[in-house]
């Protein structure tokens, strides 16, 4: 199982919007800036995460985006999922026809590992992950300016 850009970077634009919630609605070029990522690649993301109800877009002037049910309410194994990226650690994608159509010797190991990661991220919430003093302390670092690699590493160790 691989976690691939689209997931990081998904749950890293999501935590930055929790993150500056205090603050309305969220531009994706405030997020950017902050995270390194490209606004064309965030307005692909979020308009997965707007079909998927977990952010609202705010239209006219001081609009942006911002959570649709607040920080407590977004796990980043919804986050994850919404953006289509898999959690999935088998080989055959869980169908089980892993080896010559049949299953193979570790397809369980793999299916339970899969569950497991899946009900480790459906706990962690943005709320969590925002009540971190890691987390804050990078917040503070990429607010004043002085961020020279995405998030999304830094959050790679937390999770």
């Amino acid at each position: 199982m691989r976690l691939t850009t689209k997931g990081r970077y998904a749950v890293t634009a999501m935590l930055d919007l929790a993150l500056h919630e205090e603050q309305g609605p969220i531009t994706l070029a405030d997020i950017s800036q902050r995270q390194g990522v490209s606004v064309s690649y965030l307005e692909q993301l979020f308009a997965k995460l707007r079909r998927s109800k977990l952010v609202e877009s705010i239209r006219g002037p001081g609009g942006g985006y911002r959570l649709a049910g607040g920080a407590a309410a977004v796990s980043v194994a919804q986050i994850v999922e919404a953006v289509n990226d898999s959690m999935d650690a088998t080989r055959c994608l869980g169908q089980g026809d892993c080896q010559h159509g049949e299953v193979c010797l570790t397809h369980y190991l793999w299916t339970d590992l899969s569950a497991r990661l899946r009900d480790f991220l459906g706990e962690i919430t943005l709320a969590d992950l925002v009540s971190r003093d890691d987390i804050q302390q990078v917040r503070t670092r990429q607010d004043r300016g002085n961020c020279s690699r995405p998030s999304s590493d830094n959050l790679e160790r937390i999770i």
